[in-house]
Order: structure tokens, then sequence, then C-alpha cells
């Protein structure tokens, strides 16, 4: 008998269900695309044991002719691609006719379907047998009801590799939330053993996709979401993506779609860590829900059994136009905008009434024991100066208009406003410094209460940023040492600042060869004067060991910036003045990414008024 023969057409089906039907969330995500490409407007589904025992979707889509039935369950029928044209430029979800043979393969499969205007409705069954479908006439509305029982009855192998049915089913309905997010024009249920888990609603307003989104991936992502779009050279992107401090343990809150099409794609999920990568907290992943739109020819969606990967024409510009815009979003976020989303909090509230014999705390500057309000002065100490004055961009002239401004936000606590939005006018985002605690943290008051700053963090992104900013631009002013420094270092290390010496350079630091294993620091960045230099060359020496050559440590010169910038921070238990800590206040208003710093801890938390009074039972 010859060795090389044709496969049985029942065993090519079934090998083919080995790619398109892994479990019963598989057999769901094929036949809600069908149903989203049939133009369905509602689809329910329903399920059991985990979806093993049944599935059940309903769809109120174009439905399927008489005449074309027994085609829609055979191996690569179609009608959604007639020519190698149509695969250049695919449009639909599903395309290659697989998924109904495949699943009628492994299981026990009835499809009834009617179109508009016909006088009864027909239904095709299959049994895993590869055989004729048997028709016969059914009632049914407009539509498509595909009804799957039984899943891998007659592959015992297969069925022995399913999990727990809580298991299988949070497989299916992450599928099903999948697809909701990714149209919000149509209606989604979803019932499990009777009970019914979702009932979504088409969403065709921002408010009622944002309330879909709440559904799906809960309320505190949108509570900490930001909606974006924006388009370039023919592409688009729009959705949402969560504030860095709403970071993740594990990436399950991830969504990107690409013309509406789900995808997990490796080169999309480079870009979006590139523009965390300055925010977010090691270890974390970030949140979003975002939607690529590019013409359907400039993507191939046909690189992968299961249709996750895609490849794009033009990768390079897709990459770098997801970064850009994501990199932009997130250092646009300042602390406005949380100011002004705690101030329409207060005032969706009534306003809180304090005691007419309450008075207002006075600004005391704990060196001179007098009250005192923000002026202009120059940061002082032994820690980084500031490069700036303490009311930072603002004109000498508009001085007295800040002490004018914390006057009105004192008289909110002695009750002389009316309401907060009035007070808030004039107030910066993050209010007045009133003390220090334990030397760590900044106590100040804005419009909406209390606010904490770690004035660490708070000023390692300020001095990151400005190094980022003076590096891209003119580069990294050094200054010679009075008196040059000297350390100690291992050979290895020696070799490597001798061998990337230019590169130090670039970083504002200038070391020279004493001997095989000793370095003398003659000139230090101007913004890192009176740090700890032997502890930063140091650091920055194991950074260039780690990164290895040359251009790999260029591709991470923000991660050396950042440790030069944590040693030019103010340290923990350094004692700052009322003006100081202002300072560092109105530094950070006008810092990009201020509310993390370059580890991605937060750098500042607002405690509202609200969250005041509950602590101490007020009102009740």
């Amino acid at each position: 008998m010859p060795k090389i023969r044709l496969l049985d057409p029942r065993l090519a089906n079934q090998i083919a269900a080995g790619e398109v039907v892994e479990r019963p969330a598989s057999v769901v995500k094929e036949l809600l695309e069908n149903a989203l490409d049939a133009g369905a407007k509602r689809v329910d589904i329903e399920v059991e044991d985990g979806g093993v025992k049944l599935i059940r979707t309903r769809d109120d889509g174009e439905g399927i002719a008489q005449a074309d039935l027994p085609l829609a369950l055979s191996r690569h029928a179609t009608s959604k691609i007639a020519a190698l044209e149509d695969l250049e430029a695919v449009a639909s979800l599903g395309f290659r006719g697989e998924a109904l043979a495949s699943i009628s393969s492994v299981s026990r499969l009835s499809l009834s379907t009617a179109q508009e205007g016909d006088t009864s409705g027909w239904c095709a069954r299959s049994e895993g047998r590869d055989m004729a479908a048997v028709l016969e006439p059914v009632a049914h509305p407009r539509g498509t009801t595909v009804e799957v029982r039984d899943l891998f009855f007659n592959t015992p192998a297969r069925r022995k590799f399913l999990r727990t049915e809580k298991t299988e089913f949070g497989h299916l309905e992450e599928v099903v939330k999948r697809q909701a997010l990714g149209r919000f024009d149509v209606g989604f249920s979803l019932r499990h053993n009777g009970r019914a888990v979702h009932n979504l609603k088409p969403a065709h307003s921002q408010l009622e996709q944002e309330r879909r989104l709440a559904a799906v991936c809960g309320p505190a992502f949108m509570e900490n979401a930001l909606f974006i779009d924006r388009s370039a050279i023919g592409l688009r992107l729009w959705g949402w993506v969560a504030l860095p401090s709403f970071s993740r343990s594990q990436a399950d809150l991830q969504h990107f779609y690409v013309n509406g099409r789900y995808i997990r794609d490796r080169l999309v999920g480079h870009a979006v860590r590139q523009a965390y990568r300055d925010v977010l907290f090691h270890g974390r992943h970030p949140a979003f829900v975002l939607y690529l739109e590019l013409a359907p020819a400039s993507v191939d969606v046909n690189v992968h059994p299961t249709k996750h990967e895609v490849r794009f024409r033009d990768g390079r510009s897709v990459h770098d136009f997801i970064f850009r815009t994501l990199h932009q979003v997130l250092a646009d976020v300042r602390p406005e905008e949380a100011a002004q989303a705690a101030n329409l909090g207060l005032q969706a509230e009534a306003p809180v009434q304090w005691p007419a014999d309450q008075t207002a705390m006075s600004l005391v500057d704990s060196s001179a024991g007098n009250p005192t309000v923000p002026s202009v002065e120059r940061f002082g100490g032994n820690g980084a100066p500031f490069d700036r004055p303490v009311t930072s961009g603002l004109p000498a002239g508009q001085v007295n208009e800040q002490i004018a401004a914390y006057s009105r936000l004192q008289s909110v606590t002695a009750g002389e406003a009316e309401s907060p939005s009035a007070s808030a006018e004039g107030v910066p985002p993050l209010g007045y410094a009133l003390a220090q605690l334990k030397g760590v943290y900044i106590l100040a008051e804005n419009a909406q209460g209390l606010v904490l700053v770690d004035m660490h963090a708070a000023h390692e992104r300020i001095t990151y940023e400005r190094m980022k900013r003076a590096k891209e631009g003119e580069g990294i002013r050094s200054q010679p040492l009075l008196v040059p420094m000297s350390i100690a270092v291992s050979r290895r290390e020696a070799d490597c600042a001798e061998q990337h010496g230019e590169l130090f350079a670039e970083f504002g630091l200038l070391l020279q060869r004493a001997s095989e294993e000793a370095l003398i620091v003659r000139e230090v960045p101007v913004i890192l004067a009176g740090s700890e230099v032997e502890q930063l060359v140091r650091d920055v020496l194991s950074d260039l060991l780690e990164f290895g050559t040359t251009d790999r440590i260029r591709a991470h010169a923000n991660e050396i910036l950042s440790t030069m910038a944590c040693h030019g921070s103010v340290r923990a238990n350094r004692r700052l003045s009322i003006p100081e800590m202002n300072a560092l206040l109105r530094d950070m208003e006008a810092t990009e990414r201020s509310g993390q710093c370059n580890h991605g801890r937060p750098t500042w938390v607002q405690v509202g008024m609200a969250e005041l009074d509950k602590w101490f039972l007020r009102g009740r």
C-alpha cells in the first residue's frame, strides 16, 4: 500500500478543529463573529455546563438562504471573499470558512435560519459525521440560531483536556466581553445554566459606551480612564487608557482592536509598554481599551489560525503613531485634571456648613514663626537647587494674585465662600503648603481639601523631565568640581568608563582614568550639583555594564537619566521652608507626568472634604 494517501474528510475536519476549536470559548468566538458579519444588532448567547453541554446563539442578522444552507456547513465555504483581491483587504471578522465545518465535526450542531420575507425558516443538522447536512423546514424569525451540543462527544481525548465548568465559562465570558467592547452598536446577552450574566444594550453615545465599559471592565477602570481620539497619516487611535496609578499585577485588562477585530500583537504591545515606561511601577501592567482604524489593505489578518495576530504593511509608522499618541496623552495629565474632577465631585454634593466661630489656619513659616504667604524665593539648603523661582511660571507682578487666591482659599475654611466653585477661582490645583510631615511629606490645602505630596518622588520627576529636555535640546550642562573626586572601582568598571567616555559626557559627567582601578570625576551636571557624586557614578556604571553595547545604552538613555535624577532630588528627612514647599508644588503643576515618579509610584494624593467628613462622622 502507498505510504502517502489522502486523509479521510472527517479526520481532516477534526484535525482542522484542533486549530479552530480549542474549548467552548472558541466556538462562541466563531459564532459571534459570524453573527456580527451578518449584520446582527442583537446577539443572545445561552450556555450550559460552561458550554460543554450546550451553546446556543441567536442573532437578528440577514440570515442564510435555503439554497446556501447545505454549503454553510462545508469546509472552506464562505460568502465573505471570492478572489485574491478580497483577501488582500479583508473587512469582515471571519473569511476562511472553517468554523462551522470544524465545529460540526466535533459536536452535534443544528443551524436554523430565515431571511427577510421568507415564509418559513430552514434548519440544517450535522452530528460529527462527514455527510450532507439534513435540511428541514422550521419556524424561525429573521436571523440565525446555532445550537452546539455535546462538544467533543466523538473525540474523548480532546474532552479530557477541558478544565472545570467554572474555568471554561470564565474563558467563554471573556470572549463575549471582548466582542461587546469591539461592537458598541450591538446588544449582547449571556445566560449560563438559566441564569442571566450579562445584558448589554447597544451603546451609541460616548456616555453609553462608557457605561458598557464600566459594566465589562469595572467602574474602577472608568474612574481612572482618559478618553483619547487622535488621527494622523491615515491612522486613527481612539478609546480609553487608564492612569498609571491604576496599574494591574497582570495584563488582564488590555483590549486592543484593529478595524473592530480583537488582537494580541507584539508590535502594538511594545508600543504601549514604551509609552507607559516612564510612569509605570516595576512589574505592573497598564490597562486600556483602544481602537485602531486604518485601511483594510494596510493590515494582513491572515497570519495566524486564531486571527489574534496581524501584520501591518508599515509596522514602524503604526508603532510610532501608537507610541507618540499614548506618550503625549500621559504626559499631558497634570494636577489640573485631577483637581477639576475633584471639584466636580464637590459641586455634586451639598456644601459643608462650618461653625461660624471656626477660624482659618494660618500658614506659618516654621523657621520664622510668623504667618507668611508664598514669595519669590529660590530653593536653599543642602539639596539640589530649583532653577526657577517659587512662583514657578508666573511673572513677579502676579505674586499678589497668588496671595489673593490663597486668601480666598482660606475663606472657604472659614465658611465665607458660598460655593466650592467660587472658591476655586485662581487657586492652584495643588494649593498652598501648610506643613511638612516627618521630613517626607508635604501637607497642602487646595479648593478640594487636603493634598499629600511625597517630596522626594515629586522632585525626582521634576529633575528627570528637565534632564530629558536638556539632553534633547542643547545638552546637559556640566560644571567643574572645585576639588576633583577620586573613586575606587573594579578594573571592569574602569574599562567601561574609559570605553564610554563620550556617552558619560552626554550626561554631563567628565571622568578620567587615574589607574587600573581608580577614576577621577572632574565635572558633574549643573542640575545635580550637591548630589552624592560617587554613588551616582557607581550606579551609572552599573547600568552601562548591564545594558551592554553602546547602541543598547543609547536606547536606555532614559533609564540612566532616571538614575541620575534620583540622586539629584530632595532626600527624605530634609527640612523645607514653606516657600520651598510651594516652589515644589508649582513645579509639579508645570511638569509633565508629575503624578508619578520615575519608578511609577504616585507623587501626590487628594483627600476631599467629603472623605475627611466621613473620617470624623460629620453630618451624621
